[in-house]
């Protein structure tokens, strides 16, 4: 089978998403499956280190940040053509075989591109909604009602879309109305997809981990939990919907004697840096930045706990899904991803209210909860994940997953 994924931003860039298309590609290549990711060319040094890959299909594109990290192309004629000349190409000197499923991973000019080669050559969409679009734009946009209509006008004339409406579900919907079947990456989320009338009957496939790291960090978790004082990691993007301003506001309330190590970057680490000098908290909180998704794992493998902060913003929420799937229990503040973990985790605010889906975003309760996490640590008497997760994660079985809805929605052409 030839699947071609469209994502908004290249595999080798940074984020989420990303690092699960690049897993997926992996595994499929693996289970004798050919793989073709289409994405907007990168810019910058990063881009002239990546090495020529003939999976790779490169669009013309324009850097859209300032570290040129992230770029986007124009999903128009101009595109299609490019696009159509690429695989023309590959149909002649017959280097791979012809395409049989489209996967779109993307949500804006990814999305469109990708639905558009679909249409023009009659093949079936997988589309999976990695993304509340509505939540992330409130949180990163200064006008975001404006944002999203221009969002569903851009849709509408890219697309030929007749859906209606300016928010974010009529967005989704303007998406789905192309594909033949929609997965997102948890229970949750496709609950509120199919409740908005985006897709009826939305698969639920995990965005995994890489069974060979999850191995390797298994390996060294043992040997890396020596009793000290308890350990708590965050890690992510420093943005205003990740709440690690907040999450360092509870560390110093908290009173906590512990070790905090906060991984990632973004655009809060100055802010984030100044808070800690201003608040100078009991605990010791160390400024670690990016790194490697390899030795991400291991520090969470020896973390006592990861602490997830966010609400209302993730679709899945993999750091709580990674350290559970090496034994590392967490700090949950979202009741969605609580219910979707299941067990091995401190809810941030009341438990009945936290059980009935309420988050209580405030200062306060986040603080109780890392108080509550650190004496159970300190006793010797974390909270324990659900074992099975870690079978139930690994990209092994949600490739498996995928495959199954690929030869659906193939069967049916």
């Amino acid at each position: 089978m030839h699947v071609v994924m469209f994502g908004d931003q290249h595999a080798e860039t940074l984020g989420g998403a990303q690092v699960s298309m690049r897993l997926q590609r992996r595994f499929l290549e693996k289970a004798g499956h050919t793989v073709t990711m289409v994405a907007p060319a990168m810019h910058g040094a990063r881009g002239r280190a990546v090495p020529a890959d003939p999976a790779y299909v490169d669009l013309p594109s324009v850097p859209i940040t300032v570290d040129r990290e992230y770029s986007m192309s124009w999903p128009g004629r101009r595109t299609d053509r490019r696009l159509d000349a690429w695989f023309l190409n590959l149909s002649k000197d017959r280097s791979r075989p012809p395409v049989d499923v489209v996967h779109v991973q993307a949500d804006f000019w990814g999305a469109f591109i990708g639905h558009r080669f679909a249409r023009r050559h009659g093949l079936p969409v997988v589309h999976t909604m990695h993304n509340r679009v509505d939540v992330g734009i409130e949180a990163t946009a200064p006008f975001p009602g404006l944002v999203l209509r221009v969002l569903n006008a851009w849709q509408r004339t890219a697309l030929g879309s007749e859906a209606t409406g300016s928010d974010g579900w009529a967005y989704l919907r303007g998406l789905a109305a192309g594909a033949s079947a929609v997965t997102a990456p948890s229970s949750h989320f496709a609950r509120r997809l199919e409740q908005h009338r985006v897709f009826p009957g939305v698969d639920v496939i995990w965005n995994g981990i890489d069974d060979d790291l999850l191995d390797e960090a298994l390996s060294s978790t043992e040997e890396a939990r020596i009793p000290e004082r308890p350990r708590f990691v965050w890690l992510g993007r420093m943005s205003p919907e990740k709440r690690l301003l907040p999450f360092l506001e509870a560390v110093a309330a908290s009173g906590i004697d512990a070790d905090v190590e906060v991984i990632g970057g973004g655009g809060q680490l100055r802010a984030a840096r100044r808070l800690v000098e201003r608040t100078r908290p009991r605990a010791t909180v160390r400024f670690a930045g990016r790194m490697p998704y390899a030795e991400t794992l291991r520090r969470i493998a020896a973390a006592d706990a990861v602490v997830q902060t966010s609400i209302g913003f993730e679709t899945q929420g993999m750091t709580i899904f990674e350290a559970a799937s090496l034994g590392t229990p967490a700090v949950v503040s979202d009741p969605d991803l609580g219910a979707e973990l299941g067990s091995g985790f401190w809810p941030v605010g009341d438990a009945g209210a936290f059980d009935r889906g309420e988050a209580d975003p405030s200062v306060a309760a986040l603080a109780d909860a890392l108080r509550a996490a650190a004496s159970d640590i300190a006793a010797g008497a974390p909270r324990q994940p659900d074992p099975s997760i870690r079978e139930r994660f690994r990209q092994s079985s949600r490739t498996a997953a995928m495959i199954e809805v690929y030869e659906r929605v193939t069967a049916r052409r």
